[in-house]
């Protein structure tokens, strides 16, 4: 494995911008999460991974590591290299399964020689009895799946986590694209050993957008509480999630669909349709891509891990030496209503935190800011609450034809704009020309009001080759009745905010150059015209997590 120096050599302002407790390998490139699972005691998660350079690489290998609370991690051995004629030219993602033995297996995606098709892949434990699972082995049955006709040997890919119906017979989705089409879906195989797979004559679900579908996920989300299900369990208390990954020019998006599955019947009934536009639901409305989720046993709930992709240069990949990380893993449930996933940082990063610092309840006019003394601006967790005056009917409604333009996820764009923006100003600098703002604005809309949640990282960073977007999304709350609530978790060059307890979330991928260690400052502000109220506000410095720092 080729190294390129010690952390501590880097630049001072690269060293701050490497996270503190977001998971990544110490060196080089990583992308998808793969096959995350909890097995005798470990949570374990590998992933895509160059261990030669900070870039993508036509050989990638699957890195693991392994954890007993997913915030610390200890870096195992590489689990899975190109060795075999289908595989020879990479493994790509791919996705675990916990046999009714208790056995783990992966299916993954091979690229074989040397056409580099792509094909799926089984692999299993050398050892079931080494809880760190060290040692994988590909049975000589390989590969078990290859592309159908109707689909490009490119376009076959990313082996969701296996289910039985109530047959007993297994099943698993593919990530496809028609040959003829070019529309996306979902491709549905059987098994009654594991071993054996044959196609079922249609897809589970397919679109019109001619895109591929790769990393799909699929499971189910229980109807009476938060607590996650196991992936085979299917009655009526239960619906089902269908997620697909849209890559873009950098990153990529998670659309998902909630509906109800037959195993009987292989009929997947979506409550809507995805799209590849706006109206789609999304796990992420920022940096957060090819997820992975996984049911954990130990506590009975659903996590989901998200690739964090970088928007600075290639060239800046090489002077600090890595790039890519993970978001933190998130608790998964369906809301009260049954139409959309709510998620949440687990329980474990709280034991992060450190110095505590609260207010009371403060008004904020128009033009004014709070800064948050008392915790390191730069590694910390901050839960504030809004709430706003009595809202009453304004001449400045919004055409319903505009509800969808993007200018409204501007912050500087005030066009029917009721109150806000207000919110968080994150990773700000001393002179203010940094600054990375999380807002809500309140708009007119219809015979209602709708709630924009955006983030703004137009001046988060003065270093050159740094892709700053603006990204934004309605939050699904109704003002009159509910207060607005935000918690952003910000670690260096990282900021996860989580609006309304996980009704929406937004990851931003930030490189300040000034807004760096304790230069870094946080604030609390209001530039709309009318006042709000911070009706609560706590926040924590977060101590470091041990990631990666030691190999076994």
């Amino acid at each position: 494995m080729a190294e390129h120096g010690n952390v501590q050599d880097l630049l001072p302002n690269e060293v701050l911008n490497r996270t503190s407790f977001h998971f990544q390998p110490q060196r080089n490139w990583l992308n998808d999460p793969n096959a995350p699972m909890y097995y005798k005691g470990f949570y374990h998660l590998f992933y895509q991974y160059n261990p030669l350079a900070p870039e993508f690489s036509r050989k990638i290998i699957w890195g693991h590591s392994v954890s007993q609370d997913m915030v610390n991690w200890i870096q195992l051995q590489p689990a899975l290299f190109p060795s075999q004629s289908f595989d020879r030219n990479s493994c790509w993602s791919g996705s675990a399964t916990i046999l009714p033995d208790g056995k783990p297996v992966i299916l993954y995606t091979g690229l074989d020689e040397p056409d580099r098709h792509q094909v799926t892949v089984l692999a299993e434990p050398k050892d079931v009895s080494d809880p760190l699972l060290r040692e994988w082995v590909k049975p000589k049955h390989n590969p078990v799946m290859l592309p159908p006709d109707d689909v490009p040997y490119y376009c076959f890919r990313d082996p969701t986590t296996a289910w039985q119906g109530q047959d007993g017979r297994w099943r698993v989705l593919i990530g496809a694209k028609h040959k003829d089409t070019e529309r996306g879906m979902a491709i549905l195989y059987h098994s009654d050993d594991f071993i054996q797979w044959t196609s079922h004559p249609f897809p589970l679900l397919s679109s019109q957008v001619k895109e591929m579908w790769e990393c799909l996920d699929f499971f189910p989300v229980s109807l009476t509480g938060k607590e996650g299900v196991e992936t085979s369990v299917n009655n009526a208390s239960v619906k089902h999630v269908l997620k697909v990954s849209f890559e873009e020019k950098i990153g990529g998006k998670d659309c998902y669909v909630i509906g109800t599955y037959s195993s009987e019947t292989e009929q997947f009934s979506a409550d809507s349709e995805i799209t590849n536009t706006s109206a789609d639901l999304r796990y992420d409305y920022g940096m957060f891509y090819a997820s992975k989720a996984f049911f954990d046993s130990a506590k009975n709930r659903r996590i989901n891990w998200g690739w964090v992709v970088e928007t600075d240069s290639k060239e800046d990949h090489f002077q600090k030496g890595w790039a890519g990380l993970m978001s933190l893993p998130r608790e998964m449930w369906v809301d009260r209503s049954g139409k959309r996933l709510m998620q949440w940082p687990i329980e474990e990063i709280n034991h992060l935190r450190t110095r505590h610092v609260t207010s009371d309840r403060r008004h904020f006019e128009s033009g004014s800011r709070f800064e948050i003394l008392g915790i390191t601006a730069a590694q910390a967790d901050v839960e504030v609450t809004f709430d706003l005056p009595v809202l009453e009917d304004n001449p400045q409604t919004l055409n319903s034809d505009k509800v969808e333009d993007k200018l409204l996820f501007n912050r500087d764009n005030s066009d029917g704009c009721l109150y806000g923006p207000f919110g968080l100003l994150a990773l700000v600098s001393q002179d203010l020309s940094e600054q990375t703002a999380i807002f809500f604005k309140i708009i007119r809309c219809g015979n209602g009001y709708a709630v924009i949640m955006g983030s703004d990282e137009q001046k988060s960073s003065l270093r050159d080759n740094v892709h700053k977007f603006t990204h934004g999304t309605f939050l699904d709350i109704d003002p009159r009745h509910e207060m607005i609530s935000l918690r952003c978790l910000v670690d260096h060059s990282i900021i996860e905010s989580y609006g309304a307890g996980g009704r929406n979330v937004i990851t931003s991928r930030v490189y300040p150059k000034l807004a760096i260690g304790e230069a870094a400052k946080l604030y609390v502000f209001n530039d709309g015209t009318k006042g709000v109220t911070m009706s609560s506000m706590e926040a924590w410095s977060m101590r470091n997590a041990q990631i990666n720092s030691n190999a076994i």
